[in-house]
């Protein structure tokens, strides 16, 4: 088990979900964490329950999410976890829900490893490194998940592209991409039997994820275990994406 003392971490939506669970076993290891989030009852919550220092963002606003970035400073590791959906079908795809999903999903995690990364390097070091949370649906087609399913290619698309440029100066950068992962955000999506049902039986190990497994993932790729490994996309599935 990796050990995070004197290490600090940035995470993006970490009011909940896979964000929350890297905030408190990441605590349980040792880290500073700095969480981002647009919720203040969730950030207090983490204050009060982790003792995380909590910035309160919009990350779909880009200047504020400069702003908030260079608030949180020079950090060890980022964890871009904030995310979000809007179901819609490619007929029905609206400019609002394309915006919203690509906005926070691609181009708010891209503005947070630009400054994460610029902070690194300026500060004379380089080092760090950053992981993204995509998912198999940037893999495989879901109905009504058109721009979730291109957000999330796009962003393993960039975290190769980070990988190679950033390599250079020591910043090491992954994306885990779970399966479904048992979130409010997930639940909106699978909690139909007849959706739910049919997905499970794909898995191998039969069953969704827990936001613990995602998070033992993210630990261990932002850990001196992983000190080889960049540019990878992890697939956290229970086997999805092998049959």
């Amino acid at each position: 088990m990796s050990d995070f003392t004197g290490k600090t971490v940035i995470i993006t939506g970490a009011g909940k979900g896979i964000g929350r669970a890297c905030v408190e076993l990441l605590t349980q290891r040792g880290a500073r964490i700095v969480a981002l989030s647009r919720s203040q009852a969730d950030l207090d919550d983490l204050s009060a329950k982790f003792g995380a220092t909590v910035i309160s963002v919009d990350l779909a606003d880009n200047a504020a999410a400069r702003t908030a970035m260079k608030t949180a400073g020079l950090a060890d590791a980022l964890i871009n976890c904030a995310g979000t959906n809007v179901l819609e079908s490619v007929l029905d795809m609206t400019e609002e829900g394309y915006e919203q999903v690509l906005g926070i999903n691609l181009r708010a995690a891209l503005i947070c490893a630009q400054e994460f990364a610029r902070a690194r390097i300026s500060n004379g070091g380089g080092g760090g490194t950053i992981v993204n949370v995509t998912s198999i649906a940037g893999h495989r087609g879901f109905v009504d998940h058109v721009a979730y399913a291109a957000s999330k290619a796009g962003l393993e698309g960039a975290t190769r592209v980070m990988a190679k440029e950033l390599g250079v100066h020591g910043i090491r950068v992954n994306a885990v991409a779970p399966t479904v992962t048992m979130t409010e955000l997930a639940a909106k999506a699978w909690s139909e039997p007849s959706k739910r049902d049919p997905m499970i039986v794909r898995h191998p190990m039969a069953r969704f994820a827990e936001v613990d497994d995602i998070a033992r993932s993210i630990a261990l790729l932002i850990s001196e275990d992983a000190a080889m490994i960049s540019g990878a996309v992890l697939p956290v599935d229970g086997g999805f994406l092998a049959v």
